[in-house]
């Protein structure tokens, strides 16, 4: 069980965002630095209790039009090993010391605690509470099992948004691609053999929801 810790962290995880986000080829440039406020999010626990999981929510409102985005983010005590280039920053916090903060879909603890709330085996949890789950999220998958692929083209960025290769269990497991999307929309169920939907808050207030993860074949 994660416990949430009620302190600081120097420089904060918008501080971090607002300098690491313009590099994705995702992120919709403005011309201007962002200005980033939190909009929501969920947590997933990890089973051994070293790795923060958090999946959170940030809208940009530099530009004229304001962008909410998806952002899968572990926090950890120490480096993970050949996760350089995923790496979003270091940060002190208030109880735990330095922390090293990952784009989290490069994160195997991440990545398999993902598979598990797809398959029904791990309980989302609210983002600013111990112990509390979220009913609000959900996740879905249509087969039997699923495993991440592991090498170096496994995880790409698009301007769409994350792809991750997967599969079916199995040694002849069915290729599949979990797509990790990184520009929220408020919209229907998305197409797919399986996929993670949550909410988030508005600019406006209002509450929206979509798909944060979706499990697509390889002609999906």
């Amino acid at each position: 069980m994660a416990v949430i810790h009620r302190t600081t962290m120097s420089p904060t995880k918008l501080e971090l965002l607002a300098s690491w986000l313009p590099s994705r080829p995702w992120y919709v440039a403005t011309g201007r630095a962002p200005e980033l406020g939190k909009a929501g999010g969920f947590r997933l626990d990890d089973p051994q209790g070293e790795v923060g999981i958090e999946f959170m929510v940030v809208t940009d409102g530099s530009g004229d039009t304001a962008v909410s985005y998806h952002l899968p983010l572990t926090y950890r005590g120490a480096p993970l090993d050949g996760a350089e280039e995923a790496l979003v920053g270091t940060s002190e916090h208030g109880v735990l010391g330095k922390r090293w903060v990952y784009d989290g879909i490069h994160d195997p603890v991440l990545v398999e605690r993902l598979l598990a709330l797809l398959e029904g085996r791990a309980e989302p949890q609210a983002q600013s509470a111990t112990d509390t789950p979220d009913p609000t999220v959900t996740g879905r998958f249509d087969g039997v099992g699923l495993t991440a692929v592991t090498g170096p083209t496994a995880v790409a960025d698009r301007p769409h948004g994350t792809e991750l290769a997967v599969r079916t269990a199995g040694d002849a497991g069915e290729p599949l691609t979990l797509v990790v999307t990184r520009v929220l929309r408020a919209d229907g169920p998305a197409e797919g053999r399986g996929q993670v939907t949550a909410e988030w808050e508005s600019p406006d207030g209002s509450r929206g929801r979509g798909a944060f993860v979706v499990v697509r074949g390889n002609a999906g």
